[in-house]
């Protein structure tokens, strides 16, 4: 067993424990900037999800209130068959919807605070007794 200072005293003893010691160093840092790409590229997917899920649930949102004008505008022809007038930019919950009647035609544009957009269109039929059916039901087009 040789003594501890006898490593002082061989200098290709030196340059080999310092050469482990900065390859040592070099792996670490390799795996640390690995590690930091992985979770910045989770970040980066989050992210995207968080934002794809906000556009979902805005959209959803747009869709509920133009079918709320579609709704409102159905009331108004059960109780006026001749209504004709529409709404413009009614407020109903977080946002506004416009409903324009021509004929059979209803159309329904909403935007919600959030500045999401829908649009449904119903073409929709009196039968007797004032009963309203819907012919045909378009979303986004």
């Amino acid at each position: 067993m040789m003594h501890p200072s006898a490593t002082f005293n061989n200098p290709s003893s030196i340059v080999n424990n310092q050469f482990r010691a900065g390859s040592v160093l070099l792996v670490v840092v390799l795996l640390v900037a690995l590690l930091a790409a992985v979770v910045m590229g989770h970040l980066q997917i989050n992210t995207e999800e968080i934002q794809l899920m906000q556009n979902q649930i805005g959209g959803a949102e747009a869709l509920a209130l133009a079918e709320a004008g579609v709704n409102d505008a159905l009331a108004q022809l059960k109780q006026d068959s001749g209504w004709y007038a529409g709404f413009a930019d009614k407020p109903f919950g977080a946002g506004s919807y416009t409903v324009v009647v021509q004929g059979s035609a209803v159309t329904s544009t909403a935007v919600t605070s959030r500045g999401f957009v829908a649009k449904v269109r119903a073409e929709v039929t009196q039968g007797p007794g004032g009963i309203l059916q819907i012919d045909q039901w378009r979303i986004n087009q």
